[in-house]
């Protein structure tokens, strides 16, 4: 499920993984501080439309968490938990070895995501429909989020890209 900030994916997303009546959702992205009330807000927002029947595991090792599941899943977002990634790496810095931290762990979910038998429904920021980032972080970003876009699409038995609430099918 892919889509800009604010498309509806995250929601889209819901709605599919509603036929099943008990889900593993996996929130990727880092957890509210005190000093980010928006943030908060667009979390506790996530939270209290998900099901009392779905389970939450906030977690930055999505691998892990994708693995151990036995009931279908759904990642939300692969955007967020890359900044995460990105951030654990050193890339922001370009610290000495952050490409390799970065694309074996990548690679770690892409390989977990190919081998599981469950449906499993992620959900990701389209980067590719923008500008080119004047800085170097968002250079970054938008070019491993676009790969690995591309690499998770590529393993995937459908894509779908939500544009102002509106589903567009990709396969």
């Amino acid at each position: 499920m892919l889509g800009g900030v604010r498309s509806g994916k995250s929601r889209y997303a819901e709605e599919i993984c509603a036929q099943h009546p008990r889900v593993i959702y996996i929130a990727a992205g880092m957890a509210p501080t005190d000093d980010d009330p928006d943030w908060r807000a667009r979390v506790e927002a996530h939270r209290a439309r998900r099901p009392d029947t779905w389970s939450t595991v906030e977690t930055g090792d999505i691998t892990t968490a994708l693995r151990e599941a036995d009931r279908p899943v759904l990642i939300d977002c692969l955007g967020t938990w890359l900044t995460r990634v990105l951030d654990e790496s050193g890339a922001w810095e370009q610290r000495e070895g952050w490409q390799k931290l970065v694309d074996e762990r990548l690679g770690a979910f892409t390989e977990a995501w190919q081998a599981t038998t469950l449906p499993v429904v992620a959900v990701s920021n389209e980067v590719g429909s923008g500008v080119v980032p004047a800085s170097a972080s968002g250079r970054i970003f938008r070019d491993v989020l676009g790969a690995l876009n591309t690499a998770v699409a590529a393993q995937s038995d459908h894509v779908r890209l939500v544009v102002a609430g509106r589903v567009l099918t990709l396969d």
